[in-house]
């Protein structure tokens, strides 16, 4: 029996015994892992108890956990779901984690009357069709090259309805004159029809290639027939586009299902996942993922999170799934992947026959990827920049700086203090490691006092997660700076971290312990690195402090005006991301479009305008 504290004690016997999601919280009160169960406190007693059968991740794990929590859901599909959806907001450490999953793409097909296909990272819950994801960025782009040439779907960014189109708010493009599109705006194309075309680059997506060539060969000859010569020859162009795309994917099954061919290679912490998509018997992609977190003692429950994060988002699920074990769960698993489709899902272990050696094609990929993507990482380590090297030298620390972290301070007359930070490795911006900071606790003007409050948020964050720490931090800035810097860490225990002061105005180096600036060359390599880093540091305290007073300024601007109250403000905000698009606005559009009357949207464009000409003196002066 582990050790427990007569809280947890007493918390234990309080969890329901209904489906939910539970979570285990460090002493920091930091998510660790996110699990599921359809008997929560029978699933979370269990992992109080020592036993053989706990793998070495968990055991691991409940060395560390000081607290849990957990949510009830009606079902254990909803306690799946919730569960996913909790996983990629927070990414635990100990849970199943898709490296760099945030910016895979997915084809978009919009929720309006006359939809977009659009490429997009960006995946919201707005009743979109999102078919993905992708990791072949190549072949994602290759495919969207083909169904823009074949179907002269719109490519404008408009929201389209008959009142607009009966309106005439948009005009048509140059897009129409040259059969890139059959013109919507206009009413060139009817609504159905148009969506008639939606359907046909769904089944594209999903290859059903034979019924979209059988459909343009039935428009050339009935275009042939009625000697509309032009567009017989565009049908027969498109015809060929396709064609030759689906030459490249070859035939590899007899059976015309859909199929996600699912295998892992797992090498300490560090996994690859192989998925062989096949539609319509063909092979349509492989998409690779690389993993962190994959439990190889437990690859039931490894499985089922990644079958739930990789289609959490998207609709291009198949008819099977085949896998080379059974996710632990697996019953909600399919009834959640049934729901999503619309229509029955298996997941299935294949024991002999075509789907073994499909698994085995899958699974050898997997390992070679695996394989070079671990000696890439070798690699990596091995090979430091001359430039860090001559950092390391020019500044006589122990180590080579490969990871550094720059922090800058912007405000104005002390209004909208903010403090930024960048990190590089090995020379190269990390931008994922970069941070922001709104100034708590210093108020009037002292950026000595904001530096030392950034730089200690920063570490003290970095402390109570156990966290890797830089090689090496660089503040903006002279003795004053860097002394606030090394300060911040001294509270902290961490005075062992080099800091370095690079001033802006002599492109001066100081080091703590030396009263005077450190004699490197201005053409130094190591110099140049600290001054890039330096200035990238800037940029981003700018950029940050550019957008808070934007903000600020924007959240009044328009009340001023008389006859514009918080639900016209709203509105005008819902329609337009920004204040240049309002100031570019024609006002008889601005007042269709926010229902107002055209007196008040010229005022409004007026005001946008005079915003516009105010921020240009303060964009020259570099804030």
């Amino acid at each position: 029996m582990i050790t427990i504290s007569k809280n947890l004690t007493t918390k234990l016997k309080g969890i329901p015994d209904l489906p939910g999601v539970y979570l285990f919280l460090d002493k920091a009160g930091k998510i660790l892992y996110i699990g599921k169960s359809k008997n929560l406190r029978n699933r979370v007693k269990s992992y109080f108890h020592k036993s053989s059968q706990q793998s070495a991740k968990i055991i691991s794990l409940m060395t560390k956990v000081t607290d849990f929590d957990w949510i009830v859901s009606e079902s254990e599909v909803e306690a799946l779901l919730t569960e996913a959806n909790l996983i990629k907001e927070h990414k635990p450490k100990y849970n199943v984690d898709l490296k760099d999953d945030k910016s895979f793409p997915y084809i978009q097909i919009t929720k309006e009357p006359y939809p977009q296909v659009l490429l997009t990272r960006n995946v919201t819950k707005d009743g979109s069709k999102y078919f993905g994801p992708y990791t072949d960025i190549k072949s994602l782009r290759e495919t969207l090259k083909v169904i823009h040439k074949v179907f002269p779907v719109r490519s404008c960014s408009y929201y389209l309805d008959e009142k607009k189109i009966t309106n005439n708010v948009i005009s048509i493009c140059l897009d129409y004159h040259i059969n890139k599109c059959e013109g919507p705006c206009e009413g060139r194309i009817s609504e159905d029809n148009y969506n008639l075309m939606i359907r046909g680059i769904i089944r594209f997506l999903h290859g059903r290639t034979s019924q979209v060539i059988k459909d343009l060969k039935k428009k050339m000859i009935q275009a042939s027939q009625e000697m509309r010569y032009e567009e017989a020859t565009a049908f027969r162009d498109q015809m060929k586009a396709v064609e030759n795309f689906t030459r490249r994917q070859r035939k590899v099954t007899a059976s015309f299902e859909d199929k996600d061919i699912i295998a892992f290679a797992i090498d300490g912490n560090n996994s690859c996942v192989v998925i062989l998509r096949l539609r319509n018997g063909k092979l349509i992609g492989r998409e690779k993922v690389f993993l962190s977190g994959a439990d190889i003692e437990n690859m039931g429950s490894t499985i089922s999170e990644f079958i739930q994060q990789f289609y959490l988002e998207t609709d291009f699920i198949p008819d099977e799934i085949i896998v080379q074990e059974d996710p632990d769960p697996i019953e909600p698993l399919i009834l959640w992947l049934s729901e999503k489709r619309n229509k029955k899902v298996r997941i299935n272990v294949p024991q002999k026959g075509e789907k073994v050696r499909l698994l085995r094609i899958s699974q050898k990929n997997a390992e070679l990827l695996l394989g070079e993507y671990l000696r890439k990482k070798v690699r990596m380590r091995e090979l430091i920049p001359a430039s860090v090297e001559r950092l390391k030298s020019d500044l006589g620390l122990s180590v080579p700086p490969r990871r550094i972290e720059a922090f800058d301070i912007s405000n104005i007359q002390g209004s909208n203090p903010v403090g930024s930070m960048v990190c590089f490795v090995d020379g190269k911006p990390k931008k994922r490691g970069y941070r922001k900071f709104k100034i708590k606790s210093v108020k009037g003007i002292d950026d000595f006092a904001m530096m030392r409050e950034v730089v200690y948020r920063r570490y003290n964050r970095l402390k109570s997660e156990n966290a890797q720490f830089p090689d090496l931090i660089l503040v903006d800035g002279g003795k004053g700076q860097l002394g606030m810097g090394v300060s911040a860490l001294q509270s902290l225990g961490l005075s062992y971290i080099p800091v370095v002061g690079l001033a802006k105005r002599l492109e001066e180096v100081f080091l703590q312990g030396f009263p005077e600036p450190q004699s490197i060359p201005k053409g130094s390599p190591g110099l140049l690195l600290l001054r890039r880093i330096r200035d990238e540091a800037h940029r981003f305290a700018i950029s940050f402090h550019r957008n808070m007073r934007s903000k600020e300024m924007t959240s009044s601007i328009f009340i001023e005006i008389d006859g514009v109250g918080p639900v016209i403000h709203r509105k005008l905000f819902d329609r337009y991301k920004t204040i240049d698009e309002i100031a570019s606005c024609l006002p008889p559009i601005l007042s269709i479009q926010v229902h107002i009357n055209e007196k008040l949207a010229k005022k409004i464009i007026i005001k946008a305008k005079e915003y516009q000409s105010s921020i240009k003196p303060a964009s020259r002066m570099g804030v």
